[in-house]
């Protein structure tokens, strides 16, 4: 039986009908049909096929994922039926080699229900409040400022890479980890590396990816153990402590292997806002006029942190440059949404991108204006903006660490609008089938005025 009920409607005469008349809905893909494969040659442009079959607007679409029936959904309406936790499952939805690679074996992304819940609480009360993000603060404005310096200076990172840096040392230092600011980098690098590969388990990246992750969780597990045999001081109110003495809900403390994992998805997300930073590289570009109001802003403020021009940007860069297109679920009781059913262990998959352009939910969806971001506080209560996830940041999905990452990519922004800093034209073109991506070149940033910059060398001009 398929788990995927419509509509009742007279069945269209030709393919032409079936495609063109919106009042006919969308009919049942034949069974040995399947989409998987357009998801790896469409990447972040799959929800797009799958809602060209379906009328204007609607608000779910049926689909065949592994040869099994599903319901692609976006907007408020798909947002709301997603994250129902009475009638979802997470559990086995993910495909496993992104589980194991990106999130880590056992880690919170796999539990539902009370499990889930006992184990957020920790993330929340670690990552959330706003002394968590007030304490990360004056360590992005340093990481920053010695990136800044380093591009005056001639250095020739793109902003991707200078952002790995600056992000993995301020949130390693804000989450208690010790070690030089070289060591940091280097595990910032091989954190991003993961973020990287892990959506391509057809390439040497992803065994690279899974390479890095095997050494990740052996080093965090090491440093769980030596906070607690004593060898290893873990400051209260830090990451790092939370997750060495984090106990279940029987009260007994995590293995160390699974308590490393948590720890390092408390801080390889703001390592993950990398990523948005290039694509931030690539829209300043676009908009001169925006980095010239940030920078005015950085000058007037003194602080390249919090600035609300730069805030309004992050904003709209997560909106419209998602890390992930889509995400997977199960249904474990009937959910219908407008109009159509997906049958308990039915696959109910949220389109990320869709929903965060969704053109029922913003107005002018397709341009990007950070204008409809100034001003606006609770972000969590625009229903249609789900970048990081939907629902209640302690009892749902979403990500306690939004805010954290929100922080992290306005400082990126304000850095590079810095005017002593140009952003190089080349490289900024996108790779849509690819997930995750970033701009080809990670956003070439130089100082003003340098060879680099444009500027051609006095012995050779004509």
């Amino acid at each position: 039986m398929s788990t995927i009920d419509e509509p009742s409607t007279s069945a269209p005469s030709t393919r032409a009908e079936r495609n063109t008349d919106p009042t006919l809905g969308v009919v049942s893909r034949p069974a040995w049909r399947d989409d998987s494969a357009s998801l790896l040659t469409r990447g972040y442009r799959f929800g797009e096929r799958i809602w060209s079959r379906a009328p204007r607007g609607a608000r779910s679409a049926p689909l065949r994922l592994l040869f099994s029936d599903a319901l692609l959904v976006r907007g408020a309406e798909g947002v709301a039926a997603f994250y129902d936790e009475e009638r979802v499952a997470r559990h086995g939805a993910m495909p496993p080699f992104i589980q194991e690679t990106l999130f880590g074996h056992g880690s919170v992304h796999s539990l539902d229900g009370d499990e889930h819940r006992h184990r957020k609480a920790t993330f929340v009360s670690a990552l959330y409040e706003d002394g968590q993000v007030a304490r990360l603060r004056p360590y992005l404005e340093r990481e920053w400022r010695h990136e800044i310096d380093a591009w005056i200076a001639g250095g020739g990172q793109s902003a991707y890479d200078a952002a790995v840096g600056a992000l993995g040392r301020a949130v390693m230092r804000w989450a208690g980890l010790p070690g030089t600011g070289d060591a940091k980098t280097r595990w910032a690098r091989r954190q991003a590396q993961i973020v990287d590969g892990f959506g391509v388990p057809y390439s040497p990246e992803y065994l690279l990816a899974f390479a890095n992750r095997r050494w990740s969780d052996r080093h965090a597990e090491r440093l769980i153990r030596a906070v607690r045999a004593g060898r290893l001081d873990a400051q209260p109110g830090t990451a790092l402590n939370a997750w060495a003495w984090h106990r279940d809900r029987e009260g007994r403390l995590l293995p160390a292997r699974l308590a490393g994992i948590e720890l390092q998805n408390s801080f390889r997300p703001m390592i993950a806002v990398a990523r948005f930073t290039a694509f931030a590289a690539k829209r300043l570009h676009e908009h001169p006029e925006w980095r010239e109001r940030i920078a005015a802003e950085v000058a007037e403020r003194g602080s390249l942190v919090d600035g609300p021009l730069a805030t309004a940007f992050a904003q709209e860069i997560r909106r419209t440059s998602p890390f992930v297109p889509m995400l997977p679920a199960f249904a474990t009781q009937d959910i219908e949404v407008d109009g159509r059913i997906v049958r308990a262990g039915g696959r109910i998959v949220l389109d990320i991108l869709g929903t965060d352009t969704d053109e029922r939910s913003w107005e002018n969806a397709d341009t990007f204006d950070p204008a409809r971001f100034v001003g606006v506080d609770d972000y969590e209560a625009i229903a249609a903006f789900v970048p990081h996830g939907g629902a209640d940041v302690a009892t749902g999905h979403r990500c306690p660490g939004e805010k954290l990452a929100i922080a992290g990519l306005a400082a990126s922004i304000s850095a590079m609008s810095d005017p002593r800093l140009t952003i190089l034209p080349t490289g900024l073109d996108v790779n849509e089938r690819r997930m995750p991506t970033r701009p080809r070149s990670g956003g070439r940033v130089r100082a003003a005025g340098s060879a680099g910059s444009g500027a051609r060398c006095p012995f050779h001009r004509a």
